[in-house]
C-alpha cells in the first residue's frame, strides 16, 4: 500500500464530509483565538503603484467607476433612482450592485444560498478551518478588481507577494525555477528580460523562436488577439511555427492556470488576452493573495458599501421563474416561496448554465438568447490538504507543471488568516479533471478518496524528500485531513470558437440586463471579468436611465446563430431544482445528496469515459 493510500485510509470519515446544511450559514463568524487576528506573518511587498497615467486599463477603470458615480448627481433632477433586482451573489452580482449605488439607484440582491460570493465562496468546517471553492490570485493587471479595492478602501487586505512566477521543476523533483521580474525595468522589456534570465526551462534559440508571433499582439492588440478564438493554443503554435517545448514549459502550466483547459482544448484568444496584459502592465504580473476568507474580507466590504447607498443583499432567497408581459419584458420575478418581486429592473447574475435552464420559452428563440447555448461551464476541482509538519514552501503560487494539478499555494504561509508556523495546508487547483477540458479521466464522478490519493501520488513525485516513502524518515507528512470542492460547472470553458457567443450585457429586453464573467468583456472568465461585467450592467442600466437607451448597443450576433434561431419553437424551461450548490453553478465538499442530484441534473457529469455509472 503506497503512502498516499495509507494517509487517506487513515482518515476519520468526518473530515471527508461538508458542513451540513444547517452549519453553512456560520461562514461569517470568526476562526478561534489562534487565528483571529491578521498579524503580518508573511513576507508581503509593498503595494505596487498601478494609477499611474500610462496605465490604460486602470485609468479606464478608474473613468467607469467615476462616470457611475457622477451619474448619482442627476438622480432625482433629470430621473427618478430605479429599483433594480439582481439575481445572484457572486462577484458579478454584488459588483452590479455596488455601482448601481453609486449611481444613485436601490439595487437589491438575491442570492439562492447562504454564502455570497458565487465561484470565491468559503465556509468553514467542524474545526472552524475555512474551506475555499476556488484557490484565487489577485493580479496587478485586474484594474477594475484593484478600483474595488480602492474604493471600498480595503487594499491593505491584498497580501502582494514577490514579483516573480514560480515553476515547480518536473525534471528536478523537489526543485523550482523562476521568472524574475527586475525592478525599474518597465513593460513589456521585464517580462522579455525574467524569460531571457531564467537558464532552466527554455534554450536561447527556443525563446527567439517565441517571440515573432506574439509580435501582432503587441501590434495590432485586441482584433488580433480575438481572431485567434477559433485556434487552440497547439493549433497556434503549429501555425507559427513555435516549438514544442513552449508548450511543454510555459502553456501548458498557463493553460490550465487560466481557464483549467489543456492547451490542445483551450482558444489561443484566452492566452493571449493575458499576455497582453502582462506584457503591456509593468506589474501587471505581480500577484497578491487576499489576507483571509473571501466572505468576510471581499464580500462583507461590498454588502456594507451597497446597504449605506440604500441597497440591500438577501439570503436564501430562491427564484422560480421571470415572469413575461406581452411585449417579452419582465414583469416580475416569482419566488419558489411563492412571492412576486417587482422592480424597475432586473438584472441575472447568475452562471451561464444556470441562465439557460432558467430561460423564459419566449426568450429562447431569439438569436440574441440562443447564442448562449453554445456557452457552458468548465468542471474543476480544488483540494485542501492538512498536513502534520511544516513543509518546505514559497511564500507564493506555483505552477506544479503537472498532468494532475495546475497551480498550489501553502495558504499555511501565504494567507495571514490561514497561518500556521507548524503545520501546513496546501491549497490546490486538480485541472484538468474532465474529457471538455483535455483530461482523459472524468474526475467529478470519483470519489474524493480517489481524487486525493491521486494528489498525493502527483506531490511524492513534485517533492519526493517531504511527502513518501522517499522522504527522510521513510514515511513523510502525514496527511491529517483534506476537503475537495467539486464544481461541476465552473467558468465558461474557453474552447476556441466560444468567444463569439458570449453576448452583451444589454440585451433586447427593456428592462431585463445581464451580468456574470461569461458575458461579453475582456478579461473572460475571471474575478476581474466577473467585476468587470457587473459595472458594464450596472453602466446598461445607468444609461438607460439617463438617456433612455444603453449608449453601447447589443453586441453583434452571428448569422449562423440567427439562421438556426428562425427554425426553434418555444419550449418551457428546464428550470432550476434541488438543495444542493452544485445544482446552482456552485461548488460544495459533495455527498451522495449532491451527487444524486448533480446526476439528475447533468447526467454526463457523473459517467465515466466508458458510459458506465461511476459508482
Amino acid at each position: 500500500m503506497s503512502a498516499a493510500i495509507r494517509a487517506v485510509s487513515t482518515l476519520p470519515s468526518s473530515t471527508t464530509r461538508t458542513l451540513s446544511r444547517q452549519k453553512r450559514h456560520r461562514h461569517y463568524y470568526r476562526r478561534s483565538a489562534r487565528s483571529s487576528s491578521l498579524r503580518a506573518v508573511a513576507g508581503d511587498f509593498p503595494t505596487p503603484d498601478l494609477d499611474k497615467p500610462g496605465n490604460a486599463n486602470y485609468q479606464e477603470a478608474k473613468a467607469l467607476s467615476a462616470k457611475l458615480a457622477g451619474n448619482a448627481a442627476s438622480v432625482g433632477a433629470s430621473h427618478e433612482p430605479k429599483r433594480v433586482v439582481v439575481v445572484g451573489g457572486g462577484l458579478a452580482g454584488l459588483s452590479c450592485a455596488k455601482y448601481l449605488a453609486d449611481a444613485g439607484h436601490v439595487p437589491v440582491v438575491l442570492e439562492r444560498g447562504d454564502v455570497l460570493g458565487g465561484k470565491v465562496s468559503a465556509w468553514q468546517d467542524k474545526d472552524g478551518d475555512w474551506i475555499e471553492t476556488g484557490l484565487h490570485i489577485f493580479f496587478g493587471a485586474y484594474p477594475n478588481m484593484m478600483n474595488l479595492f480602492a474604493e471600498l478602501d480595503i487594499e491593505d487586505r491584498l497580501q502582494w507577494k514577490v514579483h516573480k512566477m514560480i515553476f515547480a521543476m518536473q525534471e528536478l523533483p523537489g526543485e523550482f525555477t523562476t521568472f524574475d521580474f527586475v525592478k525599474g525595468i518597465p513593460a513589456p522589456l521585464n517580462f522579455g528580460l525574467a524569460i531571457l534570465l531564467n537558464q532552466k526551462m527554455l534554450t536561447l534559440g527556443e525563446k527567439l523562436q517565441t517571440a515573432p508571433p506574439l509580435i501582432p499582439m503587441l501590434i495590432e492588440g485586441q482584433d488580433f488577439i480575438d481572431e485567434q478564438d477559433e485556434l487552440s493554443v497547439l493549433d497556434f503554435m503549429r501555425k507559427y511555427g513555435m516549438p514544442d517545448r513552449i508548450n511543454e514549459e510555459v502553456f501548458i502550466s498557463m493553460a490550465k492556470a487560466l481557464d483549467f483547459i489543456d492547451p490542445d482544448k483551450l482558444s489561443m484568444t484566452v492566452v493571449l488576452t493575458a499576455m497582453n496584459r502582462f506584457l503591456n502592465e509593468t506589474d501587471g504580473l505581480q500577484m497578491a493573495f487576499l489576507d483571509g476568507n473571501q466572505p468576510d474580507r471581499l464580500c462583507t466590504p461590498m454588502v456594507d458599501h451597497i446597504k449605506a447607498g440604500g441597497g440591500d443583499v438577501k439570503l436564501k432567497q430562491r427564484v422560480k421563474e421571470f415572469v413575461l408581459n406581452d411585449d417579452g419584458s419582465v414583469k416580475c420575478l416569482k419566488m419558489v416561496s411563492g412571492e412576486e418581486i417587482v422592480a424597475d429592473e432586473y438584472v441575472s447574475a447568475v452562471p451561464v448554465d444556470i441562465m439557460k435552464r432558467m430561460m423564459p420559452k419566449q426568450w429562447g428563440t431569439m438569436p440574441f438568447f440562443h447564442q448562449i447555448q453554445e456557452l457552458e461551464g468548465i468542471p474543476v476541482i480544488n483540494i485542501h490538504l492538512w498536513f502534520d509538519r511544516k513543509l518546505k514552501n514559497v511564500d507564493h503560487l506555483c505552477f506544479s507543471r503537472s498532468p494532475l494539478l495546475s497551480v498550489y499555494a501553502d495558504m499555511s504561509t501565504t494567507c495571514k488568516e490561514y497561518y500556521d508556523e507548524e503545520k501546513s495546508m496546501l491549497e490546490l487547483v486538480f485541472a484538468p479533471c474532465s474529457p471538455i477540458a483535455g483530461g482523459n479521466t472524468n474526475w467529478i464522478a470519483k470519489s474524493n478518496e480517489e481524487i486525493v490519493a491521486a494528489t498525493m501520488k502527483e506531490l511524492e513525485r513534485l517533492f519526493p524528500l517531504e511527502i513518501g516513502p522517499k522522504s527522510p524518515d521513510g514515511v513523510g507528512a502525514k496527511l491529517l485531513k483534506h476537503a475537495v470542492v467539486k464544481t461541476p460547472r465552473s467558468v465558461y470553458a474557453a474552447i476556441p470558437g466560444r468567444n463569439k457567443y458570449r453576448p452583451s450585457q444589454a440585451t433586447p429586453i427593456s428592462n431585463f440586463t445581464l451580468a456574470g464573467d461569461w458575458t461579453s468583456q475582456k478579461f473572460l472568465g475571471s474575478m476581474e471579468g466577473a467585476v468587470l461585467a457587473g459595472k458594464l450592467a450596472a453602466e446598461v442600466i445607468t444609461d438607460k436611465a439617463v438617456y433612455g437607451a444603453p449608449t453601447k448597443g447589443l453586441k453583434k450576433i452571428v448569422p449562423e446563430v440567427i439562421a438556426e434561431a428562425r427554425k426553434l419553437q418555444e419550449k418551457e424551461p428546464v428550470g432550476v431544482s434541488g438543495e444542493s450548490e452544485v445544482s446552482f453553478g456552485g461548488g460544495c465538499v459533495m455527498e451522495d445528496a449532491d451527487e444524486k442530484e448533480l446526476a439528475a441534473l447533468d447526467p454526463e457529469q457523473m459517467v465515466k469515459l466508458e458510459g458506465a455509472p461511476a459508482r
